[in-house]
């Protein structure tokens, strides 16, 4: 076993993972550290990685050689590839000079592997005052129902033909959303279903992939979904009542939880806070 866990568990603020992103508190144990390292090597998906389902090879591993572990703060870079490259490092440990630290180690590990970005990222608990960055959201579909949302929201393929053809123009305005990727994972019918609001015959909000997956500890979890209203459609409950779908979809098919991350401050994170969702802590990225 690489990491102690009695050094590692006092510094996890925030249940987030390298690689992985947020996980539940739950299955937050040594055991799924040792899990990203390994699969640093190997550069494989581990099995409940939820970027499992969009295929390829994994694109961000742990550069293991270069971990610092130690009593008081743990340090974990990983490196992406994508676009121009990216170092970062996660820092876990007490303020003080951890990110100082941790800026150090992305900066030279970024010239080693010539790429263009160093970044920090801080995991913050949930009492931090004044959080900004994201913020982690737990939603426990066990401890009350999820009713059906009091609108219409249905898959893209349960709208007539003449609503269904305009997802194509609504995914190419909101690509900076990810809703053109989505269109095309869902145009090779590579992923669950997506499912869309429309006013007057044309769609103007969605919300998907739908997909329950386990967790490391086996427990169904509701992926991670893109979401997005047209800016001409915002301010009319639109995107409440996709999330609502959404929670009675998750709800419906067995999902234990759901975890989001929104933009402190976002919209999406003043609906996460006002339907209830408990926060687990937020995150901060810095520029090294």
């Amino acid at each position: 076993m690489f990491f102690r866990w009695d050094w590692l568990r006092p510094v996890l603020t925030a249940p987030i993972v390298p690689t992985l992103g947020p996980v539940h508190p739950d299955a937050l144990t040594s055991g799924i550290f040792e899990d990203i390292l390994r699969a640093g090597d190997t550069r494989d998906f581990l099995p409940y990685d939820k970027d499992r389902r969009w295929g390829g090879e994994k694109g961000e591993r742990v550069l293991r050689e270069d971990v610092v572990h130690r009593r008081e703060r743990t340090l974990i870079p990983t490196l992406t590839h994508r676009g121009r490259g990216t170092v970062r490092v996660f820092a876990y440990g007490p303020q003080g000079n951890v990110v100082e630290e941790a800026a150090e180690l992305a900066a030279r590990l970024a010239a080693v592997h010539d790429v263009a970005s160093a970044r920090v990222l801080r995991p913050l608990g949930p009492q931090t005052a004044h959080p900004h960055g994201t913020r982690i959201q737990l939603k426990d579909f066990t401890t009350g129902p999820c009713p059906a949302p009091d609108g219409p929201v249905y898959p893209v393929t349960a709208w007539p033909a003449a609503v269904r053809e305009t997802f194509a123009t609504f995914a190419r305005e909101m690509a900076a959303d990810g809703l053109a990727f989505l269109h095309t994972r869902m145009q090779a019918d590579q992923c669950g279903p997506v499912l869309a609001t429309a006013v007057a015959d044309r769609i103007v909000g969605a919300i998907g992939p739908m997909e329950v997956r386990p967790d490391a500890i086996g427990r169904p979890q509701l992926m991670p979904q893109y979401f997005a209203v047209l800016p001409e459609a915002r301010g009319q409950g639109m995107g409440r009542l996709l999330w609502r779908a959404a929670m009675h979809w998750g709800q419906r098919h067995g999902a234990v939880y759901q975890l989001l991350q929104t933009e402190i401050g976002g919209p999406s994170d003043s609906l996460c806070q006002s339907e209830g969702l408990t926060s687990l802590g937020s995150s901060h990225t810095i520029h090294a």
